[in-house]
């Protein structure tokens, strides 16, 4: 009867400390409340009743009584809480990515590109309030995604992106200017773009420092991530005559001024991811830097149970009754 129960006036739980006292004024005083008769002998009754020793149940019912009223006045209930929450200040993201051959580097396992999908798709799903899209970009850009709230999109869109889609190269102010443009329309409170490469701008018709300056007018903050190992990586040289890349040791070049550059001019910032583990960091710091602000509404529904706490008492004090004024009649 209790499971799942709180009490909204369990104040009155106090009172159950008179019980002690009852049973013990009960103990010293129950030869009081009977008549008695003294004699010599009691040979000549041949029987005796057993209802006499039962007697004490009816103290039993009362106190019983008391008890499940002393219950029904803490109100016993039970607590319903529904909940319902509001995104007051949303984040539009726009995740930049480098799809040239050069992301097929086995630096990060199993490569650059295959690491950086497995945490992005992760940051996404720890994003369940903000709108993302993706962009794609090599010695071109493309939208893959816009932003969009449904995650399911976003996260199928980030599986399907791979090399081969786009021309090689690595358009850098491309990217960032394709990006700014999914967003420029946005009315969210916070605009921000992820922009990850490991090399340096090499393709493309705008400049890196003009999409920076266009982010800016426009108050949108970027993230750089330099991705890539320090020194030299397992790298794509040259195709073998089947088609597939022939793999040989390559200079990381990331042009980390420029990624800098542009951080600084957006009020964003820059990371180096040199292995898997960082790159991890770096996503679960940007996840903490940009964060969604949630209103929480909570509804609360209490249904009372003091009632059957009620008719408990009401039971016992009725048995009480029927047992003094017919099996212990004679004996009161």
């Amino acid at each position: 009867m209790l499971e799942n129960i709180s009490f909204a006036n369990p104040g009155f739980f106090w009172l159950l400390l008179l019980l002690p006292l009852a049973t013990l004024w009960y103990f010293f005083k129950r030869n009081e409340q009977s008549a008695s008769l003294k004699i010599s002998s009691i040979t000549g009754f041949s029987k005796t009743s057993f209802l006499p020793k039962l007697r004490p149940l009816l103290f039993i019912f009362r106190l019983l009584a008391l008890a499940s009223i002393i219950v029904a006045m803490a109100r016993p209930q039970t607590e319903d809480i529904s909940t319902r929450t509001k995104t007051t200040k949303g984040v539009d993201i726009v995740m930049a990515i480098d799809v040239s051959s050069s992301m097929l580097a086995r630096d990060l396992k199993p490569n650059r590109l295959s690491a950086l999908k497995e945490v992005a798709a992760d940051f996404i799903r720890k994003r369940p309030n903000d709108r993302i899209g993706l962009v794609a970009y090599a010695g071109e850009a493309y939208t893959k995604t816009p932003i969009t709230s449904d995650k399911s999109i976003v996260l199928n869109s980030l599986r399907e992106i791979t090399y081969g889609q786009l021309n090689d190269g690595t358009a850098i102010g491309m990217g960032l200017a394709t990006s700014v443009n999914r967003l420029k329309e946005s009315k969210a409170i916070s605009k921000i773009i992820i922009l990850l490469t490991d090399g340096v701008n090499n393709s493309g018709f705008i400049e890196p420092q003009t999409a920076a300056d266009l982010a800016t007018e426009y108050g949108i903050k970027s993230y750089t991530i330099g991705l890539g190992t320090n020194g030299n990586a397992l790298s794509p040289i040259a195709y073998n005559a089947d088609g597939s890349f022939r793999y040989g040791m390559r200079q990381v070049e990331i042009d980390e001024k420029l990624l800098q550059e542009i951080a600084d001019a957006t009020g964003g910032k820059y990371f180096r991811a040199t292995d898997n583990e960082k790159l991890e960091a770096i996503y679960d710091e940007i996840n903490k830097l940009e964060k969604t602000e949630i209103e929480e509404f909570k509804y609360y529904k209490y249904e009372e149970k003091f009632r059957p706490w009620v008719l408990l008492a009401g039971v016992l004090l009725l048995m009480e009754w029927l047992f003094r004024n017919t099996l212990f009649r004679s004996f009161i």
